[in-house]
């Protein structure tokens, strides 16, 4: 005896499809009211989709759509027969209960299509679970979960806009950074000569930050990430592949409270001051809602599946990445130029797709030690197409590393060197080494260590 699921019918409703054909026939500009809510796909009938195909285009043409019509048409496409001949189209006609009512017959075929679209998913989900010869799982569970997000009718959500609408819009908005003198339209950073360049991480830009071991790439990024959540309540995902959570969340918690982070790493903390400042930073920080994956050699597989389901429950803000030379990739490639490409063009689709901010952090070559000076955009690390995928790519530079002696210790200069949208220069950062964090510099009391003049955004 047959398996009585394997009988069961796949959700349709055949008199609601007849009814759409027919409303169409009786008012062609029905058509026009439902062309956002379905297509031929949405049919369950392969009659029906052929009908409603030829509908579309007649209308497309600027020809009218009646039973003469679509009946010419369908003849000489040799399938009218194949639909039931004219008769049939007669009957579609005299089925409507009434034309007006085109949408709601709309409403009930997507309704099916998207369940009938679950049935298949299903199924393509199943097959993918028997797949036992893999070699990384997350690739797997990527297609699965893709596989899921393609259900949705990509109509939906679908809107459009005439100019004159937008318009008041678009001068409010200038208004506003008019008067706000620049208001971001981005995530802030928390430095606000940094801010003034980037106008905060702009959604879909891959931003590449990169420098020398022991420059502060790291702590730069969890500043970042820190102050957008803390401050703007910024949902932010940290994939570190170097340092276990542990570790970033002891140097967040120390730059948050202004305790020096050797005694809060050892427990040698004796004032009740330094208590209440970690209580009050453990307050803000489990507010803050970041959200961090330390899984060392992660894939971009792996990274796009946590941010889906950190999407699905938090939504998501930021995304940052340390750093990217770690990653790993589905293919093996016979050179780190070319894994190291595959992984930049992947992050700027992880940002693209989620439309987020993605600042990836990236080693440079010794050639910048070799050659002293500043770094430069060819120094970037097995580069690839790095430089050409990145919108911002800045780099750290201090001049008191690997000196005895510097009038600028402890003063970070960030090289802005590509900005696909805005300018490039320079922005003095202090190193406070107690907290192992970034602080501003304030141009009254450190007027030496304050921009110059190449960083006057006003000429761009």
């Amino acid at each position: 005896m047959a398996d009585k699921k394997s009988l069961r019918i796949p959700p349709q409703s055949l008199d609601s499809e007849k009814a759409i054909l027919g409303s169409i026939m009786l008012r062609p500009g029905a058509l026009h009211e439902i062309s956002d809510m379905i297509s031929e796909r949405s049919f369950y009938a392969d009659k029906h989709a052929k009908i409603y195909k030829i509908m579309t285009e007649l209308s497309n043409k600027g020809e009218p759509i009646d039973l003469i019509s679509v009946s010419q048409k369908l003849s000489e496409r040799g399938m009218l027969d194949s639909i039931g001949g004219t008769s049939y189209l007669t009957d579609l006609v005299n089925s409507v209960p009434s034309s007006t009512n085109v949408k709601h017959y709309s409403d009930i075929v997507d309704k099916k299509h998207i369940l009938r679209n679950i049935i298949d998913a299903g199924n393509d989900v199943s097959e993918l679970g028997f797949k036992e010869d893999i070699e990384d799982i997350y690739e797997v569970l990527n297609s699965a979960e893709k596989r899921m997000m393609e259900i949705r009718d990509p109509l939906k959500g679908h809107e459009y806009f005439a100019l004159k609408d937008t318009l008041p819009e678009a001068w409010e908005r200038l208004e506003r950074l008019h008067e706000s003198k620049g208001e971001l339209r981005g995530v802030p950073t928390g430095f606000k000569d940094l801010d003034q360049y980037l106008s905060g991480l702009q959604n879909s830009d891959l931003i590449i930050l990169a420098a020398r071991p022991s420059m502060g790439k790291t702590t730069l990024a969890l500043d970042f990430a820190r102050q957008a959540a803390t401050k703007n309540n910024v949902s932010t995902v940290i994939f570190s592949l170097e340092m276990s959570s542990q570790q970033l969340v002891d140097r967040m918690l120390s730059a948050e409270s202004k305790v020096n982070a050797w005694n809060l790493r050892t427990g040698n903390l004796s004032a009740e001051k330094e208590f209440t400042k970690i209580r009050d930073s453990l307050d803000r920080l489990a507010k803050a809602p970041i959200f961090i994956d330390d899984k060392a050699g992660n894939s971009i597989a792996r990274m796009r599946s946590v941010c889906r389901r950190v999407k699905a429950s938090n939504g998501i803000g930021l995304v940052i990445v340390d750093y990217l030379q770690l990653m790993s990739t589905s293919k093996n490639y016979d050179s780190m130029v070319n894994q190291v490409t595959d992984i930049s063009r992947s992050l700027k689709a992880l940002a693209k797709e989620f439309n987020v901010p993605v600042v990836a952090l990236s080693q440079l070559s010794r050639a910048v030690e070799a050659r002293g000076g500043r770094p430069r955009l060819s120094d970037l690390r097995d580069s690839g197409s790095i430089e050409q995928d990145a919108d911002v790519v800045m780099f750290i530079h201090r001049e008191d590393k690997g000196k005895d002696e510097s009038e600028r210790t402890n003063i970070a200069e960030i090289l802005i060197e590509k900005h696909r949208n805005g300018p490039v220069g320079k922005v003095s950062l202090y190193f406070d080494e107690k907290t192992t964090s970034f602080l501003n510099i304030e141009k009254s009391s450190l007027d030496s260590f304050a921009p110059t003049e190449d960083t006057n955004i006003d000429a761009f």
